[in-house]
């Protein structure tokens, strides 16, 4: 069965970093398009960045441009999030997900697109 294993989350103050990684258990998924969403209690789930499988395009929501980027090592099969200059407001429990339906050329922003997901993991910015 298809994983993808979130690491990385946990307890930070405001202004710290924090590295998350999302390792697939298939080598298939080294060459998927990748995205990174988070979700805060009350809020629906949305698109913090997404990375494409083939020539590593990347985007990353506009409010957090600048502190977040996204990257990935698929020899390792795996994709990053490095989270810079964290704020309480970034507190949420956050999901990688694969698009594997869908040409690995670009990169996805609709939610809809992706059809695997990682069973989340939290991070909690403290103020």
């Amino acid at each position: 069965q298809v994983q993808l294993v979130e690491s990385g989350g946990g307890l930070v103050q405001a202004g710290g970093s924090l590295r998350l990684s999302c390792a697939a258990s298939e080598r298939t998924f080294s060459s998927s398009s990748m995205g990174w969403f988070r979700q805060a209690p009350g809020k629906e789930r949305e698109l913090v960045a997404a990375i494409s499988g083939i020539g590593g395009s990347t985007y990353v929501a506009n409010s957090l441009r600048g502190r977040f980027t996204v990257s990935r090592d698929n020899a390792k099969d795996t994709v990053y999030l490095q989270m810079n200059s964290l704020k309480p407001e970034d507190t949420a429990v956050y999901y990688c997900a694969a698009v594997t339906r869908r040409t690995s050329s670009y990169y996805y922003t609709l939610r809809q697109d992706y059809d695997y997901w990682g069973q989340g993991t939290q991070v909690t910015v403290s103020s």
